[in-house]
Formats: C-alpha cells, sequence, structure tokens
C-alpha cells in the first residue's frame, strides 16, 4: 500500500466538511477508498463523532492506521466556530489546511488534495486575498492558468466564464482564452482520465450557435475560431454546437467534455445529470485537485443528514488521477 495519501482540508470548519469527512471513512471499504488523511483540528472531529481518531505527525503514517481509524494531521490551534455558526478567528487554520496540504502535494509526501468547501466571505473578512479557493490553490502551487472541471459518471463540463453575471459573459469571450483553455482540457483528458485520443465539443453561446449570424455574431467570430485552431493542431474539437441538442446521450457520446461559455450552460446538464456524484477538478495544477461540486451547508450543518457521495466521489477520483500520473 501507497505511503502518500491524498490529504483532505478541512474546509469551513461550522460546515458539513467534518461529517461527510467521517461519513466518508466509514464508508472506506464499500467504496473502495485509497488512505486518507485529514487536516483538522481533532478535538473538532471527537465532538461529531465517537468512531476512533489517529493523530499522525506525517502523511506517511495514514496508511498504516487508516483501516482502523480515521487519520487526521492536526492543525496549529483549534477551531471557535459550531455547526452552522463560523467564527472570523477560524480562518486562518482554514488557510493552514490549504497551505498545508499543497505543500504536501508539491514535496511528494501526498498524492493529491481534495478541499472541503470553505466559507470566502469569512476568509475576505480576516484578509484573504485571492478571489476563490481555486486561485488559492494555485498560486501556491504555481499553476498558471487553473481551468474548473466538473466530472460526473455521465458528463464532464468545464465554464470558460464562471461567476460572471450572464450579461458580461459575451464581452469576456475571447479566441486566444478559448484556445488556451481547449488545450489544457485536452491535455487533462488523455493524462488525467485516460481518453485516447481525446474528444471535446465546444457549446454555442446564442441559441442554434448563432444560427449563422442571425441569433448573435459570437460563436463564429469568437468560438468558431478556438474550434478550427485546435483543430489544425491535429486534435479531436467540435463546435460551436447548439447547446439545447448537445447533452442527450447520443450527443454526449461523441465528446469526452464539453466546454460551455457560462456558468449554468455547464452545471446545469451537469447537476441534472450527476448531482451527487459530481467533482469539481482543478485542471492546469502540477497537483491533483478535487473538490465536492456543493458548499458548505450551513443550514444543514451538524443535524447529521449531509451525504458524503460528492466528497467520495472526489476521494475516488484524485485517487484515479495520481494514480494516472504516477504510471506516466
Amino acid at each position: 500500500m501507497s505511503d502518500t495519501p491524498l490529504l483532505l482540508t478541512m474546509g469551513e470548519p461550522a460546515g458539513i466538511g467534518g461529517e461527510i469527512a467521517i461519513a466518508a471513512w466509514q464508508a472506506r471499504r464499500a467504496s473502495g477508498l485509497s488512505p486518507f488523511c485529514l487536516l483538522d483540528d481533532p478535538a473538532r472531529l471527537r465532538a461529531l463523532t465517537d468512531l476512533p481518531l489517529a493523530e499522525i505527525g506525517h502523511p506517511s503514517e495514514a496508511a498504516g492506521c487508516f483501516a482502523d481509524a480515521i487519520p487526521v494531521l492536526p492543525l496549529s490551534g483549534q477551531v471557535q466556530g459550531r455547526p452552522g455558526h463560523p467564527h472570523r478567528g477560524d480562518a486562518p487554520l482554514v488557510i493552514e489546511s490549504i497551505t498545508r496540504a499543497v505543500a504536501a502535494c508539491m514535496d511528494g509526501t501526498a498524492s493529491g488534495m481534495v478541499t472541503n468547501p470553505i466559507n470566502k466571505a469569512l476568509l475576505y473578512d480576516a484578509g484573504f486575498r485571492h478571489p476563490g479557493h481555486t486561485e488559492f490553490v494555485a498560486d501556491l502551487s504555481g499553476g498558471d492558468r487553473p481551468v474548473m472541471m466538473i466530472a460526473g459518471p455521465n458528463l464532464r463540463v468545464v465554464p470558460a466564464t464562471i461567476h460572471l453575471p450572464l450579461s458580461a459573459v459575451p464581452g469576456a469571450l475571447n479566441t486566444d482564452d478559448l484556445i488556451a483553455i481547449g488545450r489544457i482540457v485536452l491535455e487533462a483528458l488523455s493524462r488525467d482520465f485516460g481518453c485516447v485520443p481525446p474528444r471535446v465539443a465546444f457549446a454555442g453561446l446564442n441559441p442554434h450557435a448563432g444560427e449563422g449570424g442571425a441569433l448573435g455574431t459570437e460563436d463564429d467570430a469568437i468560438i468558431r475560431p478556438a474550434v478550427e485552431t485546435l483543430r489544425a493542431e491535429g486534435h479531436l474539437v467540435a463546435g460551436p454546437l447548439p447547446a439545447d441538442t448537445m447533452f442527450h446521450p447520443p450527443a454526449r457520446a461523441k465528446y469526452d467534455a464539453a466546454i460551455c461559455m457560462y456558468h449554468d450552460q455547464a452545471l446545469v446538464p451537469a447537476k441534472t445529470l450527476d448531482f451527487d456524484q459530481g467533482v469539481n477538478v482543478t485542471l492546469g495544477l502540477p497537483i491533483v485537485r478535487t473538490s465536492p461540486d456543493h458548499g458548505t451547508a450551513f443550514d444543514i450543518a451538524g443535524k447529521g443528514v449531509a451525504r458524503p457521495d460528492s466528497l467520495i466521489a472526489a476521494l475516488r477520483l484524485a485517487a484515479e488521477i495520481a494514480a494516472r500520473r504516477a504510471a506516466a
């Protein structure tokens, strides 16, 4: 058994991260999970469960105790918040958990990291200066251009723009960015997902992919040149395709990932098809990073109803990607 486990960050301690981490460990055998270790406050975990915890001093110790106890690398302080009630004083511990996980991935003592959801507003109040979780991980690891993919059993999607008002999307799209995103997605499909050769479909922005300019010019002026450039490089790329006809089963069989133009165009079909199994994967990093595709869920924290499905899927996918990279 490998002595380089996955590291699972604490995330927002007032959210459901601790509960689903414990539930994932309970399902380790049934779900076929590889060893993972929590970067967390043992005291707050003991308040959530009577299951055995094993406080360890190095990630390499996780594999030896994973079968019988939840391995925990203790953080430098104790959590002050409680389920459903975040505390500003916990921000340094949230940041420490992420920072230590990235460092362990970079030096090879961890095979990858899985990040529990964070409360960005709390971190901003404490002086956090990155736009979000992904940008922070990318900055720490040296990733030049992180790209978000939502991957599930039935569909992989990449939004070319993410958290923008819909009115801002056309102005934010440009051909060079779409080419760069396409290259990153194609490389990841081949290296991390075993898709050889990788196939990518670009969704159109407008209804009917613009219908020759009658319903908008962006599809022909911005998206199509990106597709043609990638095709000229020898890649299997289709598009721009009408978004209303590219997510039914026969259409999905023709590509390995869809690059969509805006948030809901990508995430509506992904969450419709794979709501409990969707995984947020960050492409374009030198390390493996996945995350469950949901938020902190303060409204159900501490109530014992949070489902670990997406976290289990994130742990499983991180282990699969790490194994492919190691084999390569």
